[in-house]
């Protein structure tokens, strides 16, 4: 295992002429769970995106547990999308058998085991459940695979409040804790108590980037209290999604 699990280096990516990522440098290590946090427009989806290899970048580079994205990275990178891309009629167990056809680190039976504990029925097709039950479904494929790197893009966004520490929980207790989870989300009060870092990202620029222990102690605030401050001139709102 690299000592980094993810590097960039002056990393951009555009759109035609608008910007998403203005020379990203970021360095994060195994072992942690990191919140990655901005406004709308910032360029959460689109980082995660590159990490995950659905994208390439305009210039600079990145890798992931020491190698260039490819084959070998997206082997140990598990991501959570912000929304459903499976077909309507398949069932949960049809997507447990595919996954398990895909990845050699996906646990047929932890998957069950996690369907148990969020109350998933995995042999009801996905067009009979809720929003909420679907995205269960898409976290239970995410993290019954043992990754190196897990890129969770707004977790918790379409579920009720009094199951978010619900679904966090199963995060904790399921993924591997020898890789890092990075986890983009607007709910930010209600992940900090997970966090061993956060990313502030503004503009396609990270503006900050720290444990969130020395956040603390420096800034004597929660780090949803300095988001607050650092981003007040862009008020965020429950469940909104950002353009890129």
């Amino acid at each position: 295992m690299s000592e980094l699990l993810i590097e960039c280096r002056q990393l951009y990516k555009s759109y035609g002429l608008r910007p998403a990522l203005r020379g990203v440098d970021l360095e994060v290590g195994p072992g942690r769970i990191v919140g990655l946090l901005g406004p709308n427009g910032s360029g959460k989806t689109t980082l995660i995106k590159l990490l995950c290899g659905l994208l390439r970048p305009t210039t600079g580079s990145l890798s992931v547990d020491g190698s260039a994205v490819g084959p070998y990275t997206k082997s140990v990178v598990s991501y959570l999308p912000d929304r459903m891309y499976f077909a309507d009629w398949m069932k949960a167990v049809d997507l447990f058998d595919l996954f398990r056809d895909f990845y050699s680190g996906f646990d047929y039976q932890k998957a069950l085991a996690m369907c148990r504990s969020l109350g998933v029925e995995p042999r009801d097709r996905l067009k009979s459940m809720s929003k909420g039950t679907k995205e269960k479904v898409q976290l239970v494929l995410v993290m019954a695979r043992s990754a190196k790197l897990y890129l969770l893009d707004e977790p918790i966004a379409g579920v009720d409040p009094a199951a978010r520490d619900f679904i966090l929980r199963t995060i904790l207790t399921n993924y591997n804790e020898e890789g890092t989870v990075l986890i983009s989300t607007h709910l930010i009060s209600d992940i900090e108590k997970v966090l061993d870092e956060a990313i502030f990202l503004k503009e396609g620029k990270i503006m900050l980037h720290e444990t969130v222990d020395t956040i603390r102690e420096k800034e004597g605030k929660s780090v949803d209290a300095l988001f607050r401050e650092v981003f007040q001139a862009a008020p965020m709102f429950d469940g909104e999604k950002e353009g890129f």
